[in-house]
C-alpha cells in the first residue's frame, strides 16, 4: 500500500512491509521525524535502530536519520521478527489477574526478583513471562516481556506487563504522565500521630551505600507519597494505605524511614527499629505489598483496575500481631 493522507496511523505487523508517501508539507523534514509521526506506537529508539539497521529505504536507498525527505519519496518500512532474548524460559511462581494479546497483569509474590541482574541471572519474574508467553511481538526488535514498572524482590502484588511495543510505550507514557494510579499495603514502626499525611522529598542514591536510596537534599528526583492510616496495631504498629504519586526506587520504604516508621521487616531501612515484629509474626521480609493498579488500557483506552489481595504471610503477620490485643 502506499499512503498518501498524511494524517492516518498505522499499527505496524511482524513482517509487514508499509510504504509512505512524502507529501508536499512535509518536503525537507528529517526521516526519523517523518516516521515517529507516521508510526506512534513505535519508540524513537525503536525507529532510530529500524533506520540504522536498513529496514528503512527511502525511494528503495538506505538513508540516515537525519535524511531531508523530498515531496514524492516513497519510504518503505519492515518490522522484522523479534530477536529471541538471551534468557532460557523458566517455571516462576506468579498469578495472572488478567491478559490479553496486548498485555498482562499479574500478582507477584515476594521473594522474586523482577528482572535478570547481578547475583540474579536464574528465577526472575523475566524468566517465568518468557516461559508463560508464547506471543511476545517483542520490545524493541526483542522478543522479551516489557518492564515499566518494578517491585522490589520482597514486596508483593500487582504489576503490569506490556507484550509488544504499541502497549509498551503506552504504559511507559501512562506511568510518565502519572496516569496510572497505585495502592500499597504495609505495616510500619511506630505511630505517625496523624491520621494521614503526605511526604514530598527528593530521592537518590545513597552517598556511601550503593544499595540503599536516601532522601537527599541536592541532587535527587521528585518523590512523592501519601498515606492513610487504616488500624492502629498493637506492640506499637500501625497499618497503612499508601499511595505513591511517583515510582523511585525503594519509595515508599525509604519516605516511611525518613519519617522514623520504617516499613516493618525491613532490612535495609529498618536501622534501629528493624526487629518491631512481636515474636509471634515469623515474616522474613518488609512488611509492603502492591493492592491495587488503576490505569487505561495503551490500546484500547479502556478503564482498568486489578486488586492483589494482601499476600498470606503479610495477612498471618496482621492477624498475629492483632490476636496480641485480646492477650
Amino acid at each position: 500500500m502506499v499512503e498518501t493522507d498524511h494524517e492516518s496511523k498505522h499499527q505496524l505487523g511482524q513482517g509487514e512491509t508499509l510504504k509512505f508517501a512524502v507529501p508536499d508539507d512535509r518536503e525537507g523534514q528529517r526521516l526519523d521525524r517523518f516516521l515517529v509521526e507516521k508510526l506512534p506506537d513505535l519508540s524513537r529508539s525503536r525507529i532510530s535502530n529500524l533506520i540504522r539497521s536498513g529496514f528503512v529505504l527511502v525511494s528503495d536507498t538506505s538513508s540516515k536519520a537525519a535524511c531531508r525527505l523530498k515531496n514524492g519519496d516513497i519510504i518503505k518500512v519492515t518490522l522484522p521478527p523479534p530477536e529471541p532474548l538471551k534468557i532460557r524460559p523458566a517455571k516462576v511462581d506468579f498469578s495472572i489477574l488478567y491478559e490479553d494479546e496486548h498485555l498482562l497483569v499479574i500478582a507477584k509474590p515476594p521473594g522474586i526478583v523482577v528482572h535478570p541482574g547481578c547475583g540474579h541471572k536464574d528465577g526472575t519474574l523475566v524468566h517465568g513471562l518468557l516461559d508463560h508467553c508464547e506471543n511476545l511481538s517483542g520490545i524493541s526488535g526483542v522478543e522479551r516481556p516489557g518492564i515499566v514498572h518494578r517491585l522490589d524482590k520482597d514486596t508483593s502484588g500487582v504489576m503490569v506487563v506490556a507484550k509488544d511495543d504499541r502497549s509498551h510505550h503506552g504504559l511507559v507514557e501512562l506511568f510518565k504522565s502519572r496516569q496510572v494510579k497505585k495502592v500499597y499495603h504495609a505495616i510500619i514502626a511506630g505511630r505517625p500521630g496523624i491520621r494521614k499525611g503526605c511526604v514530598s522529598q527528593p530521592i537518590g542514591r545513597h552517598r556511601s551505600n550503593r544499595r540503599k536510596m536516601a532522601v537527599l537534599e541536592h541532587g535527587g528526583r521528585e518523590a512523592v507519597t501519601c498515606w492513610t492510616v487504616l488500624e492502629e496495631l498493637p506492640h506499637n504498629l500501625t497499618y497503612i494505605e499508601v499511595k505513591p504519586e511517583t515510582g523511585r526506587t525503594h519509595q515508599i520504604r525509604v519516605h516511611m524511614a525518613f519519617l522514623g516508621h520504617p516499613v516493618a521487616g525491613d532490612e535495609l531501612y529498618g536501622g534501629k527499629q528493624l526487629n518491631v515484629l512481636p515474636p509471634n509474626c515469623t515474616v522474613k521480609r518488609q512488611c509492603l505489598h502492591a493492592y491495587s493498579l488503576s490505569f487505561r488500557h495503551p490500546v484500547s483506552g479502556k478503564p482498568m483496575e486489578y486488586v492483589s489481595p494482601v499476600w498470606p504471610d503479610m495477612l498471618e503477620t496482621l492477624e498475629n500481631i492483632r490476636q496480641l490485643q485480646n492477650n
